[in-house]
Formats: C-alpha cells, structure tokens, sequence
C-alpha cells in the first residue's frame, strides 16, 4: 500500500455502515440498496486508485478526505436521482459521471493545497454541473421529457438534510473535523450563506473582481487570469492534465479566477487573446489519467447504447481498440497507452 496508514477498503466499508442509517426511510429495498452499494462501489475504488497511486504523494489524511467527499456525494445525488424520477437504467451511468468527476477535481485541489472551504466549493461547483449536463443529455436525446428534466434538476438531498438541521435543536459542539473512519457522513459542502469551520490560516483571500481587471498590474497575473478564461471552456480531466505543469501557487490562482462569475466581461478581449496567443505554443500535453477510471468511462458509456451498435463500432478499428473496449467492459484494462485508452473512451463517449 503506498499510502501508510490508509486502508482503503475498511475505511469504505465504515462509510457504508454508517450512510445505511441515514437513507431516507421511504426508499424500498431496491432504492435502498442502490444508495448503499453506489457509495460503497466508488469509495472503494477511489480508496484504492489512491492507496496505488505512488506519485501523488497524498497523506493518508488526505487520501480519507477524498474518498470521503465521493462518500458523501455518492449518497446526496444518488437520493438525488431516485426522487426525480429519472428511470433507473440510467442511474449508474450518471452517478460514474459525477464520481470520476470529483476525483479528478479532488485530486487536482489538493496538489494545489487550496484551502478546504475552498475545495469543497469547487467540488460543489462540478458536482452540481456533471448532474444537470446528464440529465440534460437524457433529454436532448428524447429519452425524458422536459418536465422530468425540470424536476431531476431541482433536486438537493444536501439542502433538504442542511434545512433539517437548522430546524432540529442546536446539539452539542462537533469535534474538528478531520476525515476519521468513525465519523458519519456529513453535508460535504454547506450552501451559501451558512457558515462552515476551515482550519486556522487556511482561508485565501477572496479574489476581488468588483472592478475591471485594470487594477491587476503584474503581467504574470494577467497571464494566469487568461489562462483561466481558456480553461473554463474545456473539460474537467484536460483541466487537470493543464494545471498539472504549473508552479503550485500559479495553479491555485488559475483555478480561483475560473469560478469569478462573469470572468469573460471583466478582462478586455484584445488584452486576453493577445496574452493567450504568446502563451498557447507553450501549453503543456495531458498527463497520464488513472486507468481504473477509464475503464469506468467505457462501462458508463457502453451502458447507454446498445451491445450490437457497440460491436458494430469497433468491428473496423484496430485489435487493441477492440480488446481494450471488451476488457473494460469485463472490469479490465487492456495494457496500451493510458493517453492513447482515453481517446478511445472520449469517442466512445461522443458516439453516444
């Protein structure tokens, strides 16, 4: 186990004996069972992506943090989906979406060592966007309708369970709070306006953008600044494989002026494209991606379509597209180039 002091699948396990007593007494069995194993299924293969993963350098404190906060959002959008009535075939498909989601967003705030306030809100952030992009997706596909779409996307289970708390009777002062194995699931990230404990010296400064970015002289910063307006407009994975091959401090900045509303109208065009024309010969190639999650992409992907149009698809490509789509389906990776696998799972996933 590269990670001392972590033990993946008891800490997993703890996670789901605990999330049992909190599923909503109105789910039946079947509803039940999914929330359970749908946490337990994704904690344990963060748990382990991580306990294997020799190059993060993530402390076992950290390691609990993040498959921790799969944990716990595993749970709020898996309840999520039950209530708005999405059919459950698709259930699977979107919630290896979200999971693979705040993995990649998890891992990339803590190299950052981003605040935990900080981290939680920006995991919030891609949580709320992956669900709405899914069940949107339903949709454009003519698979719901637009008022199922409407009442999927008006969901919150952690609202819901934080508007329950304000009005139950104030309890007892929490103990810090640390990612231990006998701590329940909690709300991952508090709505706006409610307070939340971050550790002493860890809040940032706020990021002022009241004014035109005039203000901000240095030309680094406009830089960074730039660079944020670029990658707000690509994916969450190709963010991550960007941000990997900056200065630490330089990647925290970057992804704090990408969640400043209304970035675009603050910073003017000509001063932006000349910036990111100096700089974009220069922008580094993605990193290597976990294969586990790869595999799950496939899975994911393979789920929505059918197993005929599957097999049709990859029928002319080359043997090892083939045994890499077919192992992954049988919970394998077929050993090839992890950036090479996640180009066949990326057109897998736009030929749906």
């Amino acid at each position: 186990m590269a990670i001392q002091g972590f033990n993946y699948e008891e800490f997993a396990k703890n996670l789901t004996d605990q999330a049992k007593e909190i599923v909503p007494a109105d789910f039946n069995d079947n509803q039940k069972q999914f929330v359970v194993n749908t946490l337990y299924n994704f904690s344990n293969m963060a748990g382990k992506a991580l306990a294997e993963d020799k190059q993060s350098g993530f402390t076992a404190d950290q390691a609990m943090m993040i498959t921790q906060i799969i944990a716990e959002w595993s749970f709020h959008k898996s309840v999520d989906l039950i209530r708005s009535g999405i059919p459950q075939q698709f259930w699977d498909p979107i919630m290896q979406k979200i999971a693979y989601t705040i993995f990649e967003i998890a891992q990339q705030t803590f190299k950052q060592n981003l605040p935990q306030d900080q981290i939680l809100q920006l995991i919030e952030h891609h949580v709320k966007k992956a669900y709405d992009e899914s069940i949107k997706e339903l949709k454009d596909r003519n698979l719901i309708d637009e008022g199922l779409m409407e009442r999927a996307v008006k969901q919150s289970n952690i609202d819901t369970m934080m508007q329950q708390m304000q009005e139950e009777p104030p309890a007892p002062p929490p103990a810090p709070a640390q990612p231990a194995p006998n701590r329940a699931p909690q709300t991952p990230a508090a709505p706006k306006g409610s307070a939340k404990p971050v550790p002493a010296g860890a809040q940032a400064a706020p990021v002022d953008m009241s004014k035109p970015l005039e203000k901000y002289k240095p030309p680094k910063l406009l830089k960074l600044v730039a660079v944020a307006l670029l990658l707000k407009r690509v994916t969450d994975d190709r963010v991550q494989s960007i941000l990997n091959h900056f200065e630490q401090d330089d990647a925290g900045t970057v992804l704090r002026y990408m969640y400043v509303d209304n970035l675009e109208e603050k910073v003017d065009p000509s001063v932006t494209m000349r910036v990111l024309e100096d700089i974009g010969k220069n922008l580094p190639s993605a990193t290597e991606v976990n294969t586990n999650l790869l595999v799950e992409r496939v899975k994911a992907t393979a789920s929505m379509m059918d197993r005929q149009k599957l097999e049709a698809m990859v029928q002319l490509e080359r043997a090892n597209v083939r045994r890499f789509v077919f192992n992954a389906l049988e919970g394998e990776f077929y050993k090839m180039p992890p950036r090479v696998a996640a180009v066949i799972a990326s057109h897998l996933e736009h030929s749906v």
